[in-house]
Parts: structure tokens; C-alpha cells; sequence
């Protein structure tokens, strides 16, 4: 399998499961110039954008680890851009996930960063 096969069916699972835990999944795979966000989701009143990283095995490292600074402002970018577009007021409480999957197991880390400039 390509890497863009690999990330989809990833992306899948993750969507599955969130919806499992009683997420509602909004959006997947929102692009716009600036880049790319996995998912957006509503949970306990957040809006959620959320990145999904997979790794067939510990041996690359934590899936979670790959979310570094620069992406995490990519991903923060898109979400201001998600936001203007869709008329989502500036008071509305958002929340950034990082959900990690590695081999069979999933982990998912709410709030996992700030939103960055």
C-alpha cells in the first residue's frame, strides 16, 4: 500500500473509533492552501480538529511524536481558515486531538496542544 492509502485507512479507524466514544465527525480531510486537517469533530461541546498519525510499528517512533510545533501551527492555520469559512464565531470553545495509532493500538490525547500563531 501507498503512504495515502496507509494514512486514509488510518484516518477511518480513528473516525471509527471517535465515533464509537460518541464523537460526531463533521468533516474529514478538510484542505485548504495552507494545509490539511484528518478530521473535525464536536465533543462535549468543543469543536474538535484533530490530526491522526499511524505507525505499523514502534520501531519510527511514537505516532504522537511526529506531531511537532510546525505542524501543529499548520494545523492551526487550517483550523482559522475552517473557521472564517464556515462562520464559526470566535467565542465558540474548539479543542486540537492528537489521536496516535500504532500497529493495533489507538491512543487518543485530547487537548494534546494550544493553539499556535
Amino acid at each position: 500500500m501507498n503512504k495515502r492509502t496507509v494514512g486514509t485507512a488510518g484516518e477511518s479507524l480513528a473516525a471509527a473509533y471517535l465515533k464509537d466514544k460518541g464523537v460526531s465527525i463533521l468533516e474529514t480531510n478538510f484542505r485548504c492552501r495552507s494545509g490539511e486537517i484528518d478530521l473535525v469533530c464536536e465533543d462535549e461541546g468543543y469543536l474538535v480538529f484533530a490530526e491522526v498519525k499511524y505507525r505499523k510499528t514502534p520501531k519510527a517512533g511514537s505516532p504522537l511524536s511526529a506531531v511537532t510545533i510546525p505542524k501543529q501551527r499548520t494545523i492551526c492555520r487550517v483550523a482559522d481558515f475552517y473557521r472564517v469559512r464556515h462562520g464559526i464565531p470566535l467565542s465558540r470553545s474548539i479543542r486540537y486531538d492528537v489521536i496516535g495509532i500504532c500497529g493495533n493500538e489507538i491512543s487518543w490525547i485530547k487537548n494534546a496542544f494550544p493553539h499556535r500563531a
